[in-house]
């Protein structure tokens, strides 16, 4: 079974994130300058949250909150689940499900390694069973 460091192998790893006393509306801004959906919140280099646009709509606009007033660390998830290299493909997918999550940081000995998204899970599934469908039929005509 592959392996989150197989797909982060295969993917440009680069972890964005902000600091946790910068307003949200700075944080958007990076979030949109990235064309990314989530950034991780960090203060040197330790992990302390993350911020998603599921948070902008659920903990700002609809709660009638300022971007330009209110700092990330009062909005963002703090409560994290995290993934390391060793989990599996499956194991992030029945994850992000269950927990109905879109974003996985990973993090391996206190370290962040980079974060994978439900699209990154879903682009690396099928590249991998393109690669095996290919093989098969390479077998069967070989």
């Amino acid at each position: 079974m592959k392996s989150v460091k197989h797909m982060l192998d295969t993917k440009q790893a680069r972890i964005i994130s902000v600091a946790e006393n910068v307003s949200v509306l700075d944080a958007l801004k990076v979030m949109t300058d990235k064309n990314i959906s989530a950034v991780l919140v960090m203060e040197n280099e330790k992990l302390l949250g993350i911020f998603t646009e599921r948070d902008y709509a659920r903990k700002i606009i609809l709660q009638g909150k300022s971007s330009k007033d209110t700092l990330i660390n009062e909005v963002m998830t703090a409560n994290l689940i995290t993934i390391s290299l060793r989990d599996t493909i499956d194991y992030c997918m029945e994850l992000m499900t269950e927990k109905h999550i879109r974003h996985l940081p990973i993090v391996e000995n206190n370290e962040v390694k980079g974060m994978v998204s439900i699209g990154d899970v879903v682009k690396f599934i099928i590249a991998d069973q393109k690669q095996t469908i290919s093989q098969l039929e390479s077998y069967i005509s070989g």
